[in-house]
């Protein structure tokens, strides 16, 4: 943006806006620990959903893994069918995650009008499908798929939400499978009811049939005022197709909510369905591995703190420990300076120069440090956190424990020279302007 265009957007920036970034709107929705508005981006004017989550409830609460999970699967999807995660900020007593917006509202309130036609129900089940397909081949299993948890844009595609009681490949146990009980009673899979462990990608199948009978007839397969009652029908898959459904969705329905998850269909089983190919209108969205690397590679910027990491800094909550790291040890140090990038590296460089240390610079503003018979290794970056700010992060990266923290405690001193208070570090860390325009 050139610089006039810029300072004109600052002058119309509202005084109250969060971060200096977004205009809140009306309140969309509202649950015991978090509220979902609609906001508008102050510089581009794009409209966002920002889901305000207040950590101080949250605290204590079996919810926070619901929340880091949340935040750390969105992160690792990008698909059209899918509410897209823009970035996290962070203050000392929220959080705020700033969503795609679905102008649409859900699904459910669209079909609580009326059954769809078996075309357009046909239409949203293709949608849904290449949405669930690629979360599974990326490792992730939704596990709560409803009509109230799909979204419907202006243009009438849906986009799958709220991943919060998702699972990954991580949490499979020894036997390959999930055993964590959760979803909704009238979508949950038979196979969850008997508590022996169930395959992710399975019972997400289930529940698009579910879906997919819903949209069409317009009320639930399994339905009863008594809990155990509809539990035993969804065992026994006890569920009548009304009369105005074709024979191939009939067969189709069967196939998907097959009790028995062995000879229950499968995602590329579905692809080739010639109920779910009819009319020719299904086209496969491709996403190769290059596409999920670039969009990593994207995500991150080397020269700017990711959102996640920028969050652990901040009072309260800390959502670091739930996020991939690529470094496997965990012994590692950071604080922030005002100094710049290029002063923070000088120093790191002379002091390997006065320890004896080799020093390998790795790309952007990384280090590598190694010495001591190969008892000590330290890998040491500098992230630009703001125009005036940067954090410097130091890892052990090898070598022992001990040797590490030794050699850390006479580095830091070396790299926070001039800091007459070492409590104002957190300060700076914790408060709310270090995550302005953090990008996910």
């Amino acid at each position: 943006m050139p610089e006039i265009e810029q300072q004109e957007a600052l002058l119309r920036i509202p005084e109250n806006a969060l971060f200096g970034k977004y205009e809140q709107g009306k309140l969309l929705g509202c649950g015991a620990f978090a509220k979902v508005y609609h906001a508008r981006n102050v510089f581009t004017g794009q409209s966002v959903a920002i889901k305000v989550i207040n950590k101080k409830k949250l605290n204590g609460t079996n919810l926070v893994s619901n929340v880091k999970r949340e935040i750390s699967i969105m992160r690792r999807l990008r698909h059209p069918n899918i509410v897209k995660l823009y970035e996290v900020l962070a203050s000392k007593t929220k959080i705020y995650v700033v969503m795609e917006f679905v102008k649409g509202g859900e699904l459910f309130a669209k079909v609580s009008k009326g059954r769809f036609s078996e075309n357009l129900s046909r239409k949203y089940f293709q949608q849904l499908i290449s949405a669930v397909g690629y979360c599974h081949s990326r490792g992730v299993y939704h596990r709560d798929l409803k009509p109230e948890n799909l979204l419907v844009d202006d243009s009438g595609n849906l986009k799958v939400s709220d991943f919060g009681l998702s699972a990954v490949t991580g949490q499979i146990r020894p036997d390959g499978l999930l055993h964590t009980l959760c979803g909704t009673p009238a979508y949950v899979a038979p196979e969850i009811l008997t508590k022996k462990g169930y395959d992710g990608a399975k019972v997400d199948m289930w529940s698009c049939g579910v879906i997919l009978y819903v949209l069409n007839a317009g009320y639930l397969p399994f339905n009863d005022p008594n809990l155990m009652a509809m539990y035993k029908k969804i065992y026994k898959g006890e569920f009548r197709c009304p009369k105005w459904m074709s024979a191939d969705l009939k067969r189709f329905l069967g196939r998907v909510m097959d009790t028995n998850p062995m000879t229950r269909i499968t995602v590329d089983e579905v692809l080739n369905d010639p109920w779910f190919r009819k009319g020719g209108e299904y086209k496969a969205i491709q996403f190769h591995d290059e596409d999920y690397d670039k969009v990593e590679e994207e995500q991150k910027d080397v020269t700017s703190l990711n959102a996640f990491d920028i969050i652990s800094f901040s009072a309260g909550l800390d959502l670091s420990g739930f996020f991939e790291s690529t470094n496997p040890i965990e012994d590692s140090e950071r604080f922030v300076s005002s100094e710049s990038v290029e002063t923070m590296v000088g120093r790191v460089e002379e002091f390997a120069k006065d320890e004896k240390l080799r020093v390998w610079r790795k790309k952007n503003w990384g280090l590598e440090m190694g010495g001591q018979n190969g008892n000590l290794a330290i890998g040491v970056e500098v992230f630009r956190l703001t125009e005036s700010l940067v954090v410097v992060e130091a890892k052990r990266t090898g070598g022992d424990t001990g040797p590490f923290r030794d050699t850390w405690k006479k580095l830091r001193p070396r790299l926070v020279l001039g800091r007459e208070d070492e409590e104002e570090e957190s300060s700076i860390a914790s408060s709310s302007s270090s995550v302005q325009v953090i990008e996910c």
